[in-house]
């Protein structure tokens, strides 16, 4: 097992490395942050002064390698229209992100693997039809028409929900988060079950799928035949087995989450890293951009890391060819 851990924690820097050449070229490539935050009507002189003040005046590759030398001691650099360090203010909106995540993941797991579950031991009943035909919904509305619909029904016509925005967070043994406090769960309801949507769909579908290639396996007919509980069969050997694709597929959503939450928290004015980002795109704010990639490319990894050990401890297989490659 540490053998296979080193050798993936070796690929996962590689990645890093060739991931931090492609988004500082893909970002810097394209646009000009001075036509946006140098004013018109500067002078010469001012306007060769900002660039040089914001590190503009030097060649791409110089760029780069100075922005490698400041990344190995953690500076991703300032922003510039912030005027604070790009990844402070990236990680300063990463709780709200994560909040958002967590909870839209937790929807889509408690919801879609009972509901895929059921419509995989009964495809046939009304219920186990119904529930394959709800999930298609999932997969076919668009996210940002769907917020508008929640926010309509929740929040203008039922006011039962706000529209936007985080709330007032509580305290927990000195953590601060939208879990503590009526008021953040009531503002955190909205956007994730906007954003758990299409998760929960998957899963639903993924995990019916899963059954249904399980349950006729020769090992289920056997614990069967041997005269074990229905509910002992399912729990100790179907519900089991179809976790190993479970936690490979709820592993990279949860990443995708985070990463792709940008329409649902401008869409419910939710202040994460997704409307941080949108903003930066806008006024070109070039280390704020990067620094957000960055960061989502190490969480990524990260994800992919433990979702590797994960399934190594589910199945001893992969760590067994591991080491025999």
């Amino acid at each position: 097992m540490t053998v296979f851990i080193i050798r993936r924690l070796l690929q996962s820097v590689l990645v890093v490395a060739v991931m931090t050449l492609l988004v500082f070229a893909g970002v810097y490539a394209i646009g000009n942050p001075v036509e946006i935050l140098i004013s018109q009507d500067a002078t010469e002189a001012e306007r060769a002064a900002a660039i040089a003040r914001l590190g503009l005046d030097k060649s791409l590759p110089e760029q780069y390698l100075a922005f490698l030398g400041n990344l190995v001691k953690g500076d991703l650099g300032t922003s510039f229209v912030f005027g604070e360090p790009a990844l402070q203010l990236v990680l300063q909106r990463f709780p709200a992100t994560m909040e958002l995540a967590i909870c839209a993941m937790m929807m889509s797991i408690f919801i879609g693997v009972p509901l895929g579950l059921y419509a995989g031991l009964r495809p046939e009943s009304i219920a186990g039809r119904t529930i394959m035909t709800g999930s298609i919904f999932g997969f076919s509305l668009p996210n940002f028409w769907q917020g508008l619909m929640l926010i309509m029904l929740f929040a203008v016509i039922l006011q039962w929900l706000p529209a936007g925005g985080r709330g007032v967070r509580g305290e927990f043994l000195g953590i601060e988060s939208s879990f503590f406090s009526w008021d953040g769960i009531s503002h955190l309801i909205l956007p994730a079950i906007n954003l758990a949507l299409f998760k929960t769909s998957l899963v639903i579908r993924l995990t019916r799928a899963s059954v249904r290639e399980t349950i006729n396996l020769d090992y289920v007919k056997f614990a069967r035949a041997k005269g074990l509980r229905p509910r002992r069969v399912i729990g100790l050997h179907v519900l089991k087995n179809i976790m190993i694709p479970l936690v490979t597929i709820i592993g990279l959503e949860f990443g995708s989450v985070i990463a792709f939450a940008v329409v649902t928290e401008t869409v419910f004015a939710w202040p994460g890293m997704g409307k941080l980002i949108i903003d930066s795109i806008f006024q070109l704010d070039r280390p704020v951009i990067v620094a957000y990639l960055i960061v989502i490319v190490c969480l990524f990894i990260t994800i992919n890391l433990v979702v590797d050990i994960l399934y190594a401890i589910l199945d001893p297989r992969v760590r067994l060819a591991d080491q025999k490659a």
